[in-house]
């Protein structure tokens, strides 16, 4: 797909248009405002509490344009558009996963709260030794104002760390059918360009003991199963057995 073609569909949205599917938890629809999160308003209210509403204004003027998924809350931007029913999976409708954006890690936030939390600190330890109340209380607002910021910084890691996650299991789900049902963890090591223990990690993850098993065959070699893949040609109307 031409990459112009892709800036398009990211505006669209961007702005909440649909339908498109959440890559996250697989919702298809539309999205709904940012702010209609009642935990994105409680953080609103909080910024704004602890930072006499500067932050909370700059929170809401950075948020309020957004879209999110209604279903798990992950940013409409990372969303890709929905099939139409009954369609295939060679439509050009869906958005190739090597352009659909990652969540952003959250670092700037993490670093702001970091150093308000610490620009807090010293205030405070200022006013218990010059015995300003007053400095004390603003130092105390600014502690409070750096931690929400530091914990939307750390939500922010997670939301990107369980996308990263998302991500290479749905490569190892490819690979699986690719490769008949069975993978090994050296398998997924050198197609995805993992190291082994990481391979081994999101494997055994994966492994609910019913869509993905693991067994150890009698050359000592753990082996990967996915029987839904596996075992396709039985499952389909007209299949052996």
């Amino acid at each position: 797909m031409p990459r112009s073609t892709v800036r398009i569909d990211a505006g669209v949205v961007a702005q909440g248009g649909g339908p498109h599917r959440c890559p996250r938890c697989s919702y298809q629809g539309q999205g709904v405002p940012y702010f209609s999160r009642t935990g994105h308003v409680g953080l609103l209210v909080g910024v704004s509490l602890f930072t006499y509403g500067l932050g909370g204004l700059a929170y809401w003027l950075a948020r309020r344009k957004h879209y999110i998924c209604p279903n798990c809350g992950l940013g409409w931007e990372h969303s890709a558009r929905a099939l139409p029913a009954g369609g295939t999976g060679s439509a050009v409708a869906t958005m190739p996963e090597s352009d659909v954006p990652l969540p952003s890690g959250g670092v700037k936030r993490r670093v702001l709260g970091s150093l308000m939390i610490l620009f807090a600190s010293f205030m405070i330890m200022m006013g218990i030794i010059e015995v300003e109340a007053a400095m004390v209380a603003v130092g105390s607002i600014f502690g409070a104002g750096g931690s929400g910021m530091f914990f939307w910084g750390w939500k922010a890691l997670q939301e990107r760390r369980q996308a990263l996650t998302t991500g290479l299991q749905r490569k190892i789900l490819r690979l699986a059918t690719r490769r008949g049902g069975t993978l090994t963890v050296t398998e997924v090591a050198a197609d995805l360009n993992l190291s082994l223990p990481a391979a081994e990690k999101v494997l055994t993850q994966m492994d609910d003991g019913f869509r993905v098993r693991s067994d150890v065959t009698r050359d000592g070699i753990l082996l990967f199963e996915f029987p839904e893949v596996l075992h396709r040609n039985r499952l389909e109307p007209g299949g052996a057995g």
